[in-house]
């Protein structure tokens, strides 16, 4: 099992093209994590920013009774992926992976694979 610190460098250095990584309670919309970001990029406001997006269709998902569970959620920029991930578990109701990658240099599956593998060894 991996801590939060763990699992956040483990996002950064695992994907060509990082460029910020967060865990994010969803319940409360803080981070219990960031690493890299930076003045163009805060962490903080954009875990805050995701929340209200995982809330949203977690909450339009009950509305048409869908069953099924939320893996992750993509949002295309221009020149960026911002990726989350919802976290899966006994440890990880009410958290989300988030992952910002630089569009030209990142794999989009190399980093959905990699979200998985932290998401099934993170324990908070």
């Amino acid at each position: 099992m991996a801590s939060v610190e763990v699992s956040l460098k483990e996002m950064m250095t695992g994907v060509e093209g990082s460029l910020g990584a967060a865990v994010v309670d969803y319940t409360s919309g803080m981070a219990l994590g960031t690493l890299g970001g930076g003045k163009d990029l805060d962490l903080t406001i954009a875990s805050a920013g995701n929340t209200d997006v995982v809330r949203a269709k977690v909450r339009t998902m009950e509305t048409l009774g869908l069953k099924s569970r939320i893996e992750d959620i993509l949002i295309t920029l221009g020149n960026q992926y911002h990726l989350i991930r919802l976290v899966t578990g006994r440890n990880g109701n009410g958290l989300f992976l988030y992952l910002v990658l630089d569009k030209d240099r990142s794999n989009l599956a190399m980093a959905r694979h990699q979200l998985k593998r932290v998401e099934e060894k993170l324990e908070v």
